[in-house]
């Protein structure tokens, strides 16, 4: 099983060693990727941004988006960016795209909520076909060229039956995000995507990506804590203390522990999101995995 790492991109005081000192240890391993997530309201920065750079500042590792809120966005644009990306990459990117739950995030942005999954449906099937290099309508030709021929892999971040059997007609796999590291919920998604996989009639399995929080700096379980009540408090500080208390994945022998166990459920990749931008979390983790 491949691990990545998520950038931080939520917390102050992040600068450009900050990213250049995660990158360079991630890209010496023993990490397969890097990741970032997109959010609108709530201190953050850019995810387009922030994997830019990462991809001029790596050589090896592949760089993964996730996730593209999509329905917030102009298709176009986004294949665009993506294209580019991939082309600063030299061929390195997988997309995660996914509807997002923030009203807020939607209303900054000027975009509805309303009709979001229709609509992502609808923009994945345009992206694929100016990755292609086809006519669109009667615009000049929109570009670039993506390295990867026909674009990127898509994964999706989607949690619901109904939405995964939706998504089962044209992504390539499946992220199954589990806050906790639970890896039995992480497999309930991976077998409703291969369930979905099947009914949609596709030969080939979904590829599955799973991914927990975690901190190894030196307050990490109140670093943890803290991350995911600041995360969840959009809804509602009650349920966001609640979900912050249930956080466990602050210990090392428990972060190796919810790896293995995920790995026995045949996940393909793993993404470890830290809950601060401390240097430590990733040198740490990267020193645990190497048994050091």
């Amino acid at each position: 099983m491949k691990i990545g790492v998520c950038l931080p991109y939520m917390k102050r005081g992040l600068n450009r060693q900050t990213f250049q000192d995660w990158c360079r240890i991630i890209d010496q391993g023993p990490f397969s990727s890097l990741s970032c997530g997109e959010r609108v309201t709530g201190y953050s920065m850019e995810m387009r941004n922030i994997l830019a750079f990462a991809a001029a500042s790596t050589e090896r590792v592949r760089i993964i988006p996730s996730l593209y809120v999509l329905p917030m966005h102009s298709a176009v644009q986004a294949a665009k960016e993506i294209a580019t990306l991939d082309i600063l990459s030299n061929g390195r990117v997988t997309v995660t795209v996914g509807v997002g739950g923030r009203e807020k995030d939607y209303q900054a942005l000027g975009a509805e909520m309303k009709g979001r999954f229709q609509r992502m449906d609808e923009q994945i099937a345009l992206m694929k076909r100016i990755w292609r290099g086809e006519q669109i309508d009667d615009f000049d030709e929109i570009g670039p060229d993506p390295v990867q021929a026909g674009g990127p892999p898509i994964l999706v971040g989607a949690m619901g039956p109904k939405s995964i059997q939706r998504v089962s007609k044209w992504a390539d796999g499946l992220y199954g995000f589990a806050m906790d590291g639970d890896a039995g919920l992480i497999n309930h998604f991976f077998s409703s995507a291969d369930r979905a996989w099947a009914e949609s009639g596709r030969k080939e399995k979904p590829y599955r990506m799973g991914g927990f929080w975690y901190s190894l700096a030196d307050n990490s379980q109140q670093a943890l804590r803290d991350y995911v009540f600041d995360y969840l408090k959009v809804f509602g500080d009650d349920e966001a203390e609640k979900v912050a208390r249930t956080m466990r994945m602050h210990d090392p022998q428990a972060i190796l522990d919810g790896i293995a166990a995920i790995a026995e459920l045949g996940c393909d990749e793993l993404q470890l999101v830290p809950a601060s931008g401390d240097i430590a979390e990733v040198d740490r983790l990267a020193n645990l995995l190497a048994g050091r």
